[in-house]
Parts: C-alpha cells; structure tokens; sequence
C-alpha cells in the first residue's frame, strides 16, 4: 500500500481531528506543512480547487474533507474502530453537530480572544473563504454572544460524559475526535481564566484522555515529493455508478464538487464512481498527470460542470 501523506499546517483544528485518528490506528504517516492561507501551489495539482485543511492523499488517490479522509482510513484500518460500540449512526449524528454547530461557536471564541493578533491577510483570507467580511473588531464583538452558546452546547458533552470517559462509552469513536477538535482549538488559544472550558472539569478531564492518544508516527515529507508520489503513481478504480442517484448522474459525466458552505471553489472532473456517501472525480493535471479526487457526498455539491 502506498503511503499515507497528510497535507496540513500544526494550527489546524481539522488536522488535529486526522492526526489524532491517526493516532488510534498507529498509523505510520507522511507529514506535509502547506500554507495557512492561499496560495497553495503545491496543493491545487493535486485537489483542482479544493482549498480546505487538510488533504490526505495515497498515491494519485486525494481525499477530501475530514469525514472522506475518515471513512477511508477506517476502510484501510479497522481496528481499532472508530465505531467501538457498533453506534455508527448515532457517532455520525454528534459528528454532524459537533461540525455544524459547536465547531463555529468553538472557533468564534477562540478568535474572539485572539482579536488584534490575527493578522490582516488571515482576516481577509477567511472573508473571502466564508464571503463575508472579517474584521478583528467584529470578531471582539461577537465573543460574549458565542460564549453565551458555547456554554449552552458544553453542557450535552458534560452530560454525555457523566457516565462514561468518552461520548459513547468506554472506547473513544468518531464522536470524540469531532467534538475535541474544537475544543483543542480553544485550549490553544485562549488563557486558562478566560477559557469557557474551565467551567466543566469532567471536559477537560476527557480533553487530557484524548489527547494521550497521540499522532502515530508522523515524518515529514516536502510538498515537491507528494507531487512526485502522484505522478508515479497509476488510478485503478473500477468506473460504477449509483444506481438510486437522485439526478441520474453516471460514471464519466463531467461534473463540478462544490463546497456547500465555506470554501465555495469547486472541483471539476469525470464521474469515476459514486455512492450516497461519496464522489470520486478523475481528473488531469500538466503537473501530476491524471489523480482521483474523494468527496463526501455530506456537505457538497455535485452539478454539470
């Protein structure tokens, strides 16, 4: 099996999400640091577009989205499972909160705090990123309201602690990393007196157990290198389609995969395979030649290019 190579920045909260999953496999990986911000040269032969943190990649096969990248490794890696009970559904429902919901207000308060020491081109990057304008002053101001929802949305994970160490039982699943990865964002950022998160002892208690289960083994690589492992390598999926597909879509249509929130910049490509959970599009590049890009059907959008 060709290597794993993880394209990511260390301040990403996203990443960690990955880095800690990885960790639960012990996973050997490859570590590739891109840019906080755009450009992203060396990402764009590989994604078409796709700008989000962060980006796995397997040979010439590119994984996008935290919940693709997931379900992936967990096809690759089974055990230990990310679905320790067998809750598979009911993980993926607090996946989708803790994404939707408590990841936005999480990240609010954390820059809240940060204010004027976010920098100018980050502030205008991510205006252009969720299209609508940034400012520090804005960001200040909205803190108190974002604490007011944060605290309202700490108290289901407190509950959801008081019988078990993880959110599900005994085992951490999918369910942990997504709701942890926001709350190390703001463990990272905010001082200890001013974090929301010191209300809730038994949180910070989990926090500590997930964080104990480290990153696997992670060496770096240059972005040069992961272009290179792409253009070596050979795309062999199998072209199927989805025969319940609600617009009829079939393998080798050309189609465009947008971003159905933040990071609107689409992807286009021909339909390889598709599944109620995921797209994979071919597509060519002058620099890496022809890859396969995964998307997640959850949170994207598929149309005629």
């Amino acid at each position: 099996m060709s290597e794993i190579i993880l394209h990511h920045y260390p301040t990403s909260p996203y990443a960690e999400k990955v880095r800690l999953a990885f960790g639960l496999k012990g996973i050997s990986w490859r570590s590739v640091y891109i840019p906080m911000i755009m450009p992203k040269p060396e990402l764009m032969p590989l994604t078409g577009g796709y700008r989000r943190t962060p980006v796995m990649q397997i040979g010439a096969d590119i994984y996008c989205d935290t919940l693709c990248i997931l379900r992936e490794v967990e096809r690759r890696f089974p055990a230990p499972s990310f679905y320790p009970d067998g809750d598979k559904g009911l993980a993926h429902a607090v996946t989708w909160w803790a994404e939707k919901s408590l990841f936005d207000t999480a990240v609010g308060v954390a820059f809240g705090e940060m204010g004027d020491q976010l920098p100018e081109g980050f502030l205008k990057d991510r205006g252009e990123m969720s299209g609508r304008e940034l400012s520090a002053a804005r960001i200040k101001s909205a803190r108190p309201i974002l604490v007011d929802q944060l605290r309202a949305q700490f108290t289901f994970l407190d509950d959801m602690l008081n019988k078990n160490p993880f959110l599900l039982g005994k085992q951490p699943s999918l369910a942990d990393f997504a709701a942890y990865h926001p709350l190390w964002f703001i463990a990272k950022n905010c001082a200890k007196e001013t974090s929301p998160l010191s209300e809730y002892p038994r949180i910070v208690e989990w926090m500590a157990r997930m964080a104990a289960i480290g990153h696997g083994k992670a060496t770096p690589m240059k972005a040069a290198e992961a272009l290179e492992v792409a253009k070596a390598a050979k795309p062999s999926l199998a072209a199927s389609n989805d025969p319940n597909d609600p617009g009829g879509r079939k393998a080798g249509q050309r189609v465009k995969v947008t971003p159905s929130e933040f990071g609107r910049v689409p992807t286009v490509g021909e339909i390889v395979a598709s599944s109620a959970d995921e797209i994979i599009i071919r597509r060519m590049d002058e620099t890496v030649g022809e890859v396969l890009v995964h998307f997640p059907r959850a949170g994207f959008i598929v149309s005629p290019a």
